[in-house]
């Protein structure tokens, strides 16, 4: 179970407009916009409106409209970037301390442009 939402984290200033971000694009329940730190020539962070800590809470709690909106705004956005086609791309979420979320906001990295490698060493 995660912990509680922190108001404070800096995906919720953002949404609040106190720390600017480089918008890709928005809806009513979306937000895209490029993370600060690439680790691709394409790297975006899709983020719902919503105060959800991670996916397991997203997918537990947020609304219909919510959820629908958050992944027809990320596959269009995939299409917006190139990143549909044979090339792909790789769309990664972290949570918790074995997951290494850095972020207590729900956020979905979308990375593309350039071959990514393996996803995890094997143990």
């Amino acid at each position: 179970m995660p912990g509680p939402y922190d108001p404070q984290n800096v995906f919720a200033r953002i949404l609040r407009g106190e720390i600017p971000n480089k918008t890709v694009a928005e809806t009513a329940h979306t937000l895209v916009f490029h993370d600060i730190r690439p680790h691709a020539p394409q790297h975006v962070l899709a983020i719902p409106k919503g105060a959800y800590v991670d996916l397991a809470d997203f997918a537990a709690n947020a609304s219909a409209e919510e959820i629908v909106d958050f992944h027809r705004t990320v596959a269009q956005v995939i299409a917006d970037l190139g990143l549909s086609g044979p090339e792909g791309y790789r769309a990664i979420t972290n949570a918790g301390l074995h997951g290494m979320q850095e972020v207590p906001h729900y956020h979905l990295h979308i990375l593309g442009g350039r071959v990514l490698g393996r996803l995890v060493d094997p143990a």
